[in-house]
């Protein structure tokens, strides 16, 4: 307690006590005994007050025991049930939950592991993808400031993310891996990878590339073939040896019909081979008979002519070129769409051409932009010309309807810099994204489109969207969510066709360990979005003949279906909008592949290098009889006695409010029973 605050009180002290004595003692004639008593009590509620008044402060301390955490990390991916090990650690999780001196000096955790980290200890060693760095990325968020020893049992073999050596070092805990498997080699051809376009073109060659590797000690003799539908269209003797245990083939295949063409990858297993399973890879390749030709024309250097470029051409059926205005008034015939960026009067000719042909067009209006220019040449919008800038956050309009909308939090998006004033259209227009300054939301368009006369238009009020892009990696780790949301706005505006009320969103082919997710939006003549409608989808395997149905289901402004289940198999579906009595069909491949099963044995010199690396031990899981022993016995993993110092006020102390109330309570009684009152 402060010096300060404790002169207070003395003098708080003094104070009542001498008013006490003034009001009781001076010119009294009453009982000297009772007159004390009075003293007493009145002295009692006035230094309690005086005090309440001060609210002094005083250090708590309490101490408590806190146990070190022990974490049990069980991989819960389908490769521990096809390495034949699942029972052995069911066995093994169920022996350390029941080990009562393992409860008594840790608090335990459990932890499961494949796609998703989830706080359970219910296993079924279905997950279809191993992500283990996402595990220890996880765990060093919860676990960063406590002692957590961490039992890792797995066989270490990741499907998906970074290498888990890295955020295992993170993560900054001893690790105790359980080893799924033994140390025994087999001889295993595999084929590691195959690289492919997602698309090709008609009457070209696409390119291939394998990745075919091999372990054993002998030499060997195999073929390498890729074969479209019963067809072999490559084969390629391979030899191998215990030095020469992999090659890189690069090849080239052609493409000479249009659609989704399905190929089968085969290195033929030799005749000891235990694995044959990842001897085998499909893999799809959709051909396309045109390419989207799309005019990038600006006057200025800016970082969103790149990002525009980037995210259109990370679809190989768009092509973008950036040109000046009077190139692209040469070249007109060749695009089948035009981004304009920050017209100004060298635009003119351009732009009347445009018009003229009715071309469809995206024109990005910004800071740099001749809006005097605009405003004289538009037919369609006036800009209110203030020759202020602002920033503007950009906000979803859910009800937007002429296409599907990629799931972006866009409001995590840095502001757009933009001219500040009103935009006012002369014709119906579709906002597809609102202004928002600051956290205030406004009715006015950051991005728009609109078709009149069967041309299609857009207009984006603000530069540097690149930033977005870069922000969207920041939010997922990948740039392919904003580049879908920018491929479904050029495809939109690329295309002459009438809007469809019902849309679908949908790979053509499907990797088997892969999600199987679609989206449908479907709206009502008047193309708002329809939020009651009741979406079927019907799927008929093509090879089997045999026909599944799925019910879509309403999440925010789409629906989706999951249809991960599905087999691998070639499909023809269709999807049933009952209410509205409208339909949509089309096709998809799931291919056959199961990253789960291309290991045959565990990493097991990585998960003894992760335990050394982490001061702890690894075991195989048939012999684990010491690890409870040795978690309960390490020096290091001992209950601490911690302190925790908190101030607390006087005013907090609900006794002294009863002391107040008890002597105001005596001193009533007294006087009145005395008849002093």
């Amino acid at each position: 307690m402060p010096l300060e605050t404790l002169i207070y009180i003395i003098i708080a002290g003094i104070l009542a006590l001498f008013i006490a004595l003034f009001q009781y003692k001076y010119k009294s004639k009453g009982h000297q005994t009772l007159t004390k008593v009075f003293v007493f009590l009145r002295f009692a509620t006035l230094f309690s007050i005086f005090v309440l008044l001060i609210n002094p402060k005083f250090e708590q301390l309490k101490l408590y025991n806190e146990k070190p955490n022990l974490v049990i990390a069980i991989d819960n991916s389908s490769s521990v049930k096809y390495l034949k090990q699942d029972h052995h650690v069911l066995d093994l999780v169920k022996r350390l939950k029941n080990n009562a001196a393992l409860k008594e000096k840790f608090d335990i955790a459990f932890y499961s592991f494949g796609k998703k980290v989830l706080n359970t200890d219910t296993l079924t060693f279905s997950e279809r993808e191993t992500h283990i760095d996402k595990l220890f990325s996880q765990l060093s968020q919860v676990y960063n400031t406590t002692i957590a020893p961490t039992v890792f049992i797995s066989d270490g073999n990741q499907t998906y993310g970074n290498d888990y050596s890295i955020a295992a070092k993170t993560y900054n805990q001893p690790l105790y891996p359980v080893i799924l498997g033994d140390t025994i080699t087999y001889t295993d051809l595999k084929i590691q990878q195959l690289n492919v376009n997602k698309y090709a073109y008609l009457k070209n060659e696409f390119p291939v590339e394998a990745l075919l590797s091999y372990s054993g000690n002998s030499e060997v003799h195999t073929a390498f073939e890729i074969y479209l539908g019963n067809t072999k269209i490559y084969n390629k003797t391979i030899h191998f040896s215990k030095t020469k245990n992999s090659e890189i083939l690069n090849l080239s295949l052609p493409a000479n019909q249009a659609g989704v063409r399905t190929y089968k990858a085969v290195l033929q297993p030799v005749s000891n081979e235990k694995n044959t399973v990842n001897n085998t890879k499909n893999f799809a390749v959709e051909v396309i008979d045109q390419k989207t030709k799309i005019a990038l024309v600006s006057t200025l250097l800016h970082p969103d002519l790149g990002m525009f470029k980037k995210s259109i051409e990370s679809n190989e059926q768009r092509a973008v070129t950036i040109v000046k205005p009077q190139e692209a008034l040469e070249k007109l015939q060749e695009f089948q769409l035009f981004i304009l960026y920050q017209p100004n009067p060298s635009f003119e000719n351009l732009m009347s051409a445009l018009n003229n042909q009715k071309t469809n067009s995206l024109t990005v209006a910004a800071t740099k932009t001749d809006l005097h220019f605009l405003n004289r040449i538009s037919e369609h919008y006036q800009f209110e010309i203030t020759n202020q800038t602002e920033d503007f956050q950009a906000e979803r309009n859910i009800n937007y309807a002429p296409f599907l909308l990629e799931n972006l939090d866009f409001e995590s998006f840095p502001p757009l810099k933009s001219n500040y004033g009103a935009v006012l259209f002369s014709s119906a227009y579709e906002t597809l994204l609102n202004k928002k300054v600051n956290t205030v939301s406004t009715t006015e368009p950051l991005w728009a489109t609109f078709e009149i006369n069967g041309k299609r238009e857009g207009l984006l009020l603000g530069e540097n969207i690149w930033q977005w892009r870069a922000q969207s990696f920041v939010n997922t780790k990948s740039f392919a969510n904003f580049d879908r949301f920018i491929e479904n706005l050029i495809q939109y505006l690329a295309s002459s066709k009438q809007r469809d009320r019902l849309n679908i969103t949908y790979e053509a082919s499907y990797n088997g360990n892969q999600s199987v997710m679609m989206e449908a939006q479907v709206f009502d003549k008047n193309y708002v979005f329809d939020a009651r409608e009741r979406l079927t989808i019907y799927v008929k395997d093509e090879l089997s003949k045999t026909e599944k149905s799925f019910s879509f289901v309403l999440k925010n402004n789409a629906y989706q279906v999951d249809l991960s289940n599905l087999p691998a198999s070639q499909y023809h579906f269709r999807v049933v909008a009952e209410q509205g009595n409208i339909s949509k069909s089309g096709t998809f491949h799931i291919l056959d592949y199961n990253a789960e099963q291309q290991f045959l044995n565990a990493n097991v010199s990585k998960l003894q290098q992760l335990a050394m690396s982490s001061q702890g031990t690894s075991y195989f899981i048939a012999r684990t009889e010491s690890l409870e022993n040795d978690l309960i016995n390490d020096s290091r993993f001992q209950t601490i006695q911690k302190s925790q110092k908190s101030n607390t006020s006087l005013i907090d102390w609900k006794y002294l409010l009863f002391i107040i109330a008890l002597s105001l309570s005596l001193e009533w009684f007294l006087r009145k029973y005395n008849g002093l009152i």
